[in-house]
């Protein structure tokens, strides 16, 4: 899959830091439940970050339904269906990615961006245990997922308030993959959770 599996859910400085590398990579707005909520919650002049991104860009019905015809006729088609959860959670129509990535990750068990992707859908849609219980089978098919990784220290530090499992999986990153830019992201979450930028949304 040639996506990014990046959605960071932040609160105060942190997430107006941070919003804009990690909204690049996923190719999205903040539009979604748990990040308006973490921006509102924030009451900074950062939060307003998010009021400045540009918004999802609106389904492509015709190549949603195109790509619909050929997942249906061809039952074992796995990028049809990777492609259609892509399309729908572009347009930040979480709830409609789901079963696509559920679909495509049932046909490539293995797929550790199939599988991250979905945990943030979940993630998106407030389903928040289930989303962790996917990141971590991720890891279980990509033990250096950097991506998983650092989904899982936002599940954990800036969704449940666990500020402990949240630093240990971005100290992960720092291990697997030192200097790069993943690792530089997952430094600056250590140090905003230092300086008490956490649980901004309850899970």
């Amino acid at each position: 899959m040639s996506r990014d599996n990046l959605v960071f859910l932040l609160s105060g400085v942190f997430f107006g830091v941070l919003v804009g590398w990690i909204l690049g990579s996923q190719r999205l707005a903040p539009a979604a439940a748990p990040v308006a909520a973490a921006a509102t919650a924030a009451a900074t002049p950062a939060a307003g970050a998010a009021s400045q991104q540009p918004p999802a860009p609106p389904l492509d019905e015709a190549k949603a339904a195109q790509l619909e015809k050929v997942a249906n006729a061809e039952p074992k088609n796995v990028a049809a269906r990777t492609e259609l959860g892509n399309l729908y959670f572009d347009s930040e129509r979480f709830e409609q990615a789901i079963p696509w990535y559920e679909s495509a990750l049932t046909l490539s068990p293995s797929n550790a961006d199939i599988s991250t992707d979905l945990g943030v859908a979940y993630l998106y849609t407030m389903q928040t245990e289930r989303a962790i219980a996917q990141f971590e089978k991720s890891i279980t098919m990509d033990p250096k997922h950097l991506k998983t990784w650092l989904n899982i220290g936002i599940a954990k530090a800036m969704v449940k308030g666990d500020v402990e499992g949240g630093e240990a999986a971005w100290k992960k990153v720092i291990e697997i993959a030192p200097g790069s830019e993943e690792a530089r992201r997952a430094q600056q979450g250590i140090d905003a959770l230092k300086g008490g930028h956490k649980g901004a949304i309850g899970g």
